[in-house]
């Protein structure tokens, strides 16, 4: 979908935070799957937890990454996604060998133009949802690099600056315009 616009990338490189930025500035985001699950499965002692059952929790992240898309297919405005399909697919491909980028990437597009979050080591924490240290998070981004362009995406890497300077450079390079 042309609208759907995805900022993936490091761990802890701001994603959330620009997204919460950019829904201030009245867009439509969705929040990140995979914070959702592990708040859900931890509420309710689930096993599909990147620390626990690593594929399992990506074939659920997948399944709820469809979901949001399909919960606002009929936005017609930019809708600002925190991560999406392919970062999921593309560590369950790593794990898994199965050709989920293949199944998955070319069947749900987004945008042509994604934005990723670079490692950024300084601003980068730990919490409850977030076990995994930098050098895993680095490992993921340099995947993701890789896997965004080979399904044909274009990348824009954010410039590690304040959050209204990122804001308005997504904005910007987007067409500084509404999507309608």
């Amino acid at each position: 979908m042309n609208r759907f616009v995805v900022i993936s990338g490091c761990s802890g490189g701001g994603k959330s935070t620009l997204l919460a930025e950019l829904a201030q500035r009245g867009y439509a985001v969705v929040e990140e799957p995979g914070r959702r699950i592990v708040r859900a499965e931890t509420e309710n002692n689930g096993t599909a937890l990147p620390w626990v059952d690593l594929p399992a929790f990506l074939r659920q992240v997948i399944a709820m990454a469809l979901a949001d898309r399909d919960a606002v297919r009929t936005s017609d405005d930019w809708v600002f996604f925190d991560r999406g399909i392919v970062d999921a697919a593309a560590t369950l491909q790593h794990l898994t060998g199965e050709p989920m980028l293949a199944t998955l990437g070319h069947a749900h597009r987004y945008h042509p133009r994604v934005f990723l979050t670079p490692p950024w080591p300084e601003i980068y924490v730990q919490d409850p949802e977030r076990r995994h240290g930098i050098d895993s998070a680095t490992s993921e981004y340099l995947r993701l690099l890789e896997a965004y362009p080979a399904l044909g995406y274009d990348l824009s890497l954010l410039p590690k600056v304040g959050v209204t300077e990122r804001a308005d450079f997504v904005l910007e390079t987007l067409g500084n315009r509404r999507s309608r």
